[in-house]
């Protein structure tokens, strides 16, 4: 569970930051304000950036705090520009370096229970980790490589699978 749990979160955030970072050079090298970046979307009914990198974060680091049985730690969400962003992913990433294998022992069958915006929700850990946290994360470091691709930004599949 460690395995399959915090590499695909180092990776992932690794993977978001160098992105950040490619898009704060791009703003840069094309004179666009980077908040235009930081707070694009794809279509108006959905999250722009900013949110896609911190709900990515919070998948990241609540999932595996939750399977750990250790507390996560709390971001305040009040990210405004790529900069910040980047610090986010690395904070993430430095707490899921801090976990140990044998913190996540058994947890394939232990209960994880967690709050949504608008309920509870409970289920074994090995269809949490595999159902819920990692198509969230999946999904959301997507969404921020597909918001910036779409704003002209030169990302390849290498930039999102990241170093091995």
């Amino acid at each position: 569970m460690y395995d399959a749990c915090v590499a695909p979160g180092v990776r992932m955030m690794n993977s978001l930051a160098a992105i950040l970072e490619k898009a704060a050079a791009h703003a840069e090298a094309k004179k666009i304000d980077p908040a235009v970046l930081v707070n694009a979307r794809l279509y108006p009914d959905m999250f722009p950036l900013v949110r896609q990198v911190q709900i990515a974060s919070d998948s990241a680091k609540g999932g595996a705090a939750r399977l750990a049985g250790v507390e996560s730690p709390s971001f305040e969400d009040n990210e405004k520009t790529l900069a910040e962003l980047i610090v986010r992913t690395k904070k993430t990433v430095a707490f899921l370096e801090t976990l140990k294998p044998a913190q996540f022992e058994g947890s394939e069958d232990r209960t994880i229970s967690w709050k949504t915006r608008s309920t509870e929700k409970s289920m074994l850990g090995r269809p949490y980790l595999v159902h819920q946290v990692l198509p969230n994360l999946y999904f959301h470091v997507t969404t921020a490589y597909n918001i910036l691709r779409h704003n002209g930004l030169e990302l390849g599949k290498a930039d999102f699978l990241g170093r091995a």
